[in-house]
């Protein structure tokens, strides 16, 4: 299935092909700053399946255990759109809100708890992590998520 994902102003867009890998919500400080709200939600493509059009602009930040994450982002309007980083240079994470479809897969994991806000309630379905998914123990195609 191709959806699209756009900045507010629209001339930031990624384009993506067939169903996200996974959908998570971030709880992390750093995520509620980058998007002003209680959480971030991505939605992780691998790289292949996502076409990114028009300029951009990076930050780069420090990750967990030493690595970089680098943020793509709309230098007109300033809207976060995209991330990628050291954690698996296959995978392309989209912002979920980006893509404003009310039907777009649901989150299947809420990570870095430690700092979710106590009146944000889940649905019971839902991993929960208190950290990130950086564990041999989390896999996406059967391949581990933080290699």
């Amino acid at each position: 299935m191709e959806r699209l994902a756009q900045c507010h102003c629209g001339s930031l867009r990624a384009k993506t092909s067939g169903d996200p890998l996974m959908v998570s919500l971030c709880h992390c400080r750093d995520c509620q700053r980058r998007t002003g709200a209680v959480a971030g939600s991505g939605a992780i493509f691998e790289k292949s399946e996502v076409t990114i059009e028009g300029e951009r602009k990076v930050f780069v930040r420090d990750a967990a255990q030493g690595r970089t994450v680098r943020f793509h982002f709309c230098p007109n309007c300033g809207t976060s759109l995209y991330w990628e980083g050291d954690f698996n240079p296959n995978l392309c994470v989209v912002a979920v809100g980006a893509f404003a479809d009310p039907t777009f897969p649901a989150a299947s994991v809420s990570v870095f708890e430690q700092s979710k806000h106590e009146w944000l309630h889940l649905p019971d379905d839902i991993k929960h992590a208190q950290r990130g998914l950086v564990s041999p123990a989390a896999t996406v195609h059967d391949q581990p998520w933080g290699n």
